[in-house]
């Protein structure tokens, strides 16, 4: 059985194609950079850093793009306040994404566009828009004709209407219509453009649209975010798409639900965010990925500190058995071995490609873990060695580090010695080379 994903657009779960074959083009909506992230920011970047890792495991040449959208009321809002550049605080809190980014496990993707670098080609795009009778200039706004988009509302699955009572638009005069939505805001405060509607700035819903143009064409494989960019974002960049390239910008929409604090939205006026970067260590953020990644990525989910508590005694546990593994398999000499125990990763496969099942997975892994501490206790090595690479080989492609790494000569030389000692039911001995060991961080 090959991949299968829900597709937001189609509402179903359907079997993965790739445009080309061997081939997946994937962008991710990156973040506004005007403060730093919290966890519930992070739930998608650790998704989709999987999504990526699995793709590749499964044979595919991945090319992962995710905007960095330095360009916006928020960002401008935070400049003023602290009596700075944009460009300062869109740097300054880029470099704090990347830095939580690194801290919860995840890699850079392969391009970061920024919107201020495809200016140009945002002010041409919105002029085809124009030519093309899908946009329209007042007073030097620009906005997008919904009503051209016959199909408007296919992602979200509301038809216009109901989208016009139920969306919160704030009353705009200027407007044809309710729905209608920026491309280019006229502004004389903050970083601005000179364009032929003159002095302002592109709207967020033309961004990515014209960066995942300039990167992969007019279609790629997967587009992701989180929930709550279905509408408007995800809708305004499909009825662009729609108007110009006329095709839906891509073949599958994946989407990541909203986390929240013990029931309750993650909001600064109820004191209740956690930002990644007041995580103590990287083992707290290797943690909160676990957390992330083990639960259904479509749902949305409540955190709670016992929820992490509960998780860190399974990380510390699956964290002793690797250990102890890797510490038997160097003493037998059999580390550097890379035979796989082939029916477990077929069994992961199983459940990966149930629309990322990790669910399951982690019983898997539960299991592996268990069979890890009965080949070390039994010296099975060969078993040990078959069972610590596939543990090893999963938790890489969740991006799931343990933080262990091999003994030098001289430790394996006291452990060696602390395992005879043990043998020989010399306990004076075996306690002096254990505490060696512990002094070391071994234990």
């Amino acid at each position: 059985m090959g991949l299968k994903i829900y597709n937001s657009l189609s509402n179903q779960v359907e079997e993965f194609v790739p445009i080309q074959p061997g081939k997946v083009n994937m962008y991710v909506c990156g973040p506004t950079v005007y403060n730093h992230i919290h966890i519930g920011n992070a739930r998608p970047v650790v998704f989709y850093d999987m999504v990526k890792n699995y793709l590749t495991y499964l044979g595919y040449e991945v090319h992962f793009a995710s905007n960095i959208t330095d360009v916006d009321d928020k960002i401008i809002k935070q400049a003023l306040m602290e009596h700075k550049t944009e460009k300062e605080i869109a740097d300054y809190y880029e470099k704090s994404y990347f830095d939580a980014v690194n801290k919860l496990g995840s890699s850079k993707p392969d391009f970061i566009p920024h919107a201020t670098e495809y200016i140009p080609e945002m002010i041409e795009f919105i002029e085809e828009l124009i030519k093309n009778g899908y946009a329209y200039e007042v007073d030097g706004d620009v906005f997008f004709r919904v009503k051209k988009i016959l199909n408007y509302g296919c992602l979200s699955n509301q038809v216009s209407e109901d989208l016009e009572q139920g969306a919160r638009i704030s009353v705009n005069e200027k407007k044809e219509n309710p729905l209608d939505f920026s491309l280019w805001k006229k502004t004389d405060v903050g970083i601005k453009w000179s364009s032929p509607f003159g002095e302002g700035r592109p709207g967020w819903h033309t961004e990515c649209v014209v960066m995942n143009h300039k990167l992969f064409g007019s279609e790629i494989d997967i587009h992701g975010g989180g929930m709550d960019l279905k509408f408007p974002h995800h809708e305004n960049e499909i009825a662009q798409n729609e108007a110009i390239y006329h095709n839906s910008l891509a073949k599958y929409w994946t989407h990541v639900g909203r986390l929240e604090f013990e029931g309750q939205k993650m909001s600064k006026s109820l004191h209740n965010v956690i930002y990644v970067k007041d995580l103590e260590n990287n083992k707290k953020g290797m943690i909160m990925r676990m957390v992330l990644i083990f639960t259904p990525y479509r749902n949305n989910f409540s955190y709670s500190q016992e929820i992490f508590d509960q998780y860190e005694k399974v990380f510390d546990k699956w964290q002793r058995a690797y250990r102890q593994g890797l510490y038997e398999l160097q003493l037998s000499e059999r580390l550097n071995q890379q035979e796989l125990d082939l029916e477990a990763m077929k069994v992961f496969e199983e459940y990966m490609n149930q629309d990322f099942n990790v669910q399951n997975v982690m019983m898997l892994i539960e299991k592996l873990v268990k069979d890890l501490n009965v080949s070390v206790r039994s010296k099975a090595f060969e078993g040990l060695e078959k069972t610590w690479n596939t543990l090893h080989k999963i938790l890489s492609i969740l991006g799931i580090q343990m933080y262990v790494t091999p003994m030098k000569n001289d430790q394996l030389e006291v452990y060696r010695n602390w395992n005879e000692a043990r043998k020989n039911k010399d306990f004076e001995a075996a306690d002096i080379y254990r505490q060696q060991l512990v002094n070391w961080g071994i234990f």
